[in-house]
């Protein structure tokens, strides 16, 4: 699917907006089964942040000690200054066109190359075969402790995602038996993770750092290193407020049809961000948000996304718990969540295969 881009919006980060009311959520409570009151609470206010936003910060230093995804960074930036011959050595094309490294420009968002550079990964899986899509084996950088502590990552982020489905599932208002069948769609996360460098944008260049795009899947879990106005989210919510410029001449102003603003770095939290899978569970409630990335500063940044998806034969349908609040509302408020849709189940696999076919100029039909 191709999401067009809102028309007439500033691109450079000084003229974009910083959001002020992006909420943190400490998912510290979900670490705990004590913490009954913490929890419920920790519940309402993911619930609130997914119906106004569909993005949010989790403060995860009850998880992750902020010294590991700094070293991931670290780990990162040693890979992308190898040589291009280097790097090319864990190409794309070598496995099944997804898993590997793409070189600066090869990834593609709404047709236009994004200039950014990165590797991806995904959940490895039994009998791979690299003539079937998404089906190949993961590619790792010769780079000393790369692998060991992505994989501690990717394990972390793994029992992460888990804690903030148990967390949206109470946040429903689910009954224990129906958190039990949604944790059986995606005990088995068919999980990807890039690590993704971004070098400035030219001014005269013609795209973005990563065009404006849906996530497709479950959650986000973004860390990204220090680097301010990089990131940006597209809001719709009539009247926000938000604050503009900087220093003496901050001002507010209402944000009548929608705008871009920066979800810049928070130290000791990543964003999360929901993906169109959510919006099919929830049947419109929740909604994936546009985002794009325009990095104008003179660092080199990078990022890494942790993508917590549903199992890879799981049947994604509207979720009874999130049914129960849309026949709550009047059948006015109803069309303004579902514009009269219903949205059709989806098994998830097939729909991964489709989006990921779009991703790179280089696949050559493989996923067509």
């Amino acid at each position: 699917m191709i999401i067009s881009e809102p028309t007439a919006l500033p691109i450079a980060a000084k003229d974009v907006p910083t959001l002020q009311a992006l909420p943190i959520i400490d998912i510290a409570p979900f670490l705990s089964k004590d913490d009954r009151k913490g929890r419920l609470s920790t519940a309402a206010k993911l619930h609130a942040a997914c119906l106004e936003y569909g993005f949010f910060y989790l403060d995860i230093r009850s998880l992750v000690d902020p010294s590991e995804p700094e070293e991931l960074t670290r780990l990162a930036k040693e890979f992308f200054d190898l040589p291009d011959e280097e790097k090319a050595k864990i190409s794309l094309k070598n496995q099944d066109y997804a898993r590997g490294y793409q070189r600066m420009r090869e990834n593609v968002t709404n047709g236009k190359a994004d200039n950014h550079e990165g590797i991806d990964f995904y959940r490895p899986v039994e009998n791979p075969d690299k003539t079937k899509p998404l089906w190949g084996e993961n590619q790792w950088p010769a780079v000393p402790g790369y692998r060991e502590k992505f994989e501690a990552w990717i394990e972390k982020m793994k029992t992460l995602g888990m804690l903030v489905m148990e967390a949206m599932a109470i946040g429903l208002g689910m009954a224990s038996e129906e958190w039990e069948e949604l944790k059986g769609q995606v005990d088995d996360s068919f999980w990807v993770m890039r690590v993704i460098g971004y070098p400035s944008l030219p001014n005269n260049y013609d795209g973005y750092s990563c065009g404006a795009h849906k996530d497709y899947g479950c959650l986000t879990l973004l860390y990204a290193d220090p680097t301010p106005g990089a990131l940006q989210v597209y809001l719709q919510d009539k009247g926000l407020i938000v604050q503009t410029g900087t220093g003496h001449h901050i001002h507010e102003e209402s944000v009548e049809q929608g705008t871009w603003i920066n979800a810049d770095p928070i130290p000791g939290c990543i964003v999360c961000n929901i993906g169109e899978m959510w919006e099919i569970w929830t049947n419109g409630l929740y909604k994936s948000t546009l985002h794009r990335v325009v990095h104008r500063g003179t660092n080199y940044r990078v990022s890494i996304p942790f993508f917590f998806e549903p199992n890879f034969d799981a049947l994604v349908k509207p979720l009874p718990a999130a049914l129960r609040i849309l026949e709550g509302d009047t059948e006015k408020e109803l069309l303004k969540v579902t514009g009269g849709k219903t949205y059709d189940p989806v098994v998830y696999g097939q729909f991964l295969v489709k989006k990921v076919g779009n991703n790179f100029e280089s696949s050559n039909g493989k996923y067509n």
